[in-house]
């Protein structure tokens, strides 16, 4: 599903956009010499580097908007490919941008944590899924403290398919963020975009994977379907992938939706 006319203009739109979010509104900025100044409401952006083409084109319009980027690794116990593509990234990031990057293993957290929990009740570290989320929530956690550490904003990862189709992302881990500059986009624009951008074509190329499995299980392994089904399910309602995607989006709604909150009415007001 590719709807964009010119990726080169849509780099730059969405570029001024991030650049344009992180400008403090005028009224809170201070006059120097008769002009306004470009303070920045942060100096960073904080963007998770996973090794797949998601991260891959997120982090690299983030280091076209201008503001600096802080790029993270965050190895759980990974697969030697995801590690070895993302470090490609993180090397070229550096290179090209000038990026601060860093490889901050949570294996080791990881595991301890688990056994802890285990220790007094075994049942909270079988559940394969929940060990992957919990995963998911560890990076989330540690590229939120550099945001603290840096005063940065935390730049989402997700695509169109994921964050909005399927769910395919963990609440309150990949899926907390500050800012989703690519999850309006399709994985087959991602991809496109990916090519304009100059990204590296191994990574590209690599077939998508959360990286939450030690098996190395894809993305299409898990969801059932490829994305480019995924995406004309979404788009036209059409193809193989529909009731796949209804099945999704009926179990999964609960992270796409704000949280439910009881509303007082009348009655319970003095």
């Amino acid at each position: 599903m590719n709807r964009i006319k010119d990726y080169e203009k849509l780099k730059n739109d969405i570029c001024k956009w991030m650049n344009d979010y992180a400008c403090l509104p005028k009224k809170y900025q201070q006059r120097i010499n008769g002009g306004w100044t470009t303070s920045k409401k942060f100096p960073y952006w904080v963007v998770g580097v996973s090794g797949g083409i998601d991260s891959a084109v997120a982090s690299t319009l983030a280091a076209e908007s201008g503001l600096e980027v802080i790029a993270v690794n965050m190895p759980i116990l990974s697969q030697e490919r995801d590690t070895f593509l993302a470090d490609v990234h993180l090397k070229f990031l550096e290179e090209k941008y000038y990026c601060s990057v860093f490889d901050v293993s949570l294996s080791k957290i990881y595991v301890n944590y688990l056994t802890q929990l285990g220790k007094k009740h075994p049942q909270l570290n079988m559940n394969g899924l929940a060990n992957a989320n919990t995963k998911s929530r560890l990076r989330m956690m540690t590229l939120y403290h550099f945001a603290g550490s840096f005063r940065g904003c935390v730049v989402g990862t997700g695509n169109k398919v994921e964050d909005y189709g399927v769910g395919f992302y963990t609440k309150y881990g990949d899926g907390g963020v500050d800012i989703a500059p690519i999850a309006d986009l399709y994985k087959t624009e991602v991809r496109e975009l990916a090519k304009h951008l100059g990204i590296d074509k191994r990574i590209i190329e690599a077939p998508p994977t959360d990286g939450l499995w030690e098996d190395a299980r894809s993305d299409e392994d898990q969801i059932g379907a490829t994305y480019e089904e995924l995406e004309e399910a979404m788009e036209y309602g059409t193809g193989p992938a529909v009731k796949i995607l209804e099945h999704f989006k009926e179990h999964n709604e609960h992270k796409m939706l704000p949280i439910p909150t009881f509303k007082l009415q009348k009655e319970h007001i003095y």
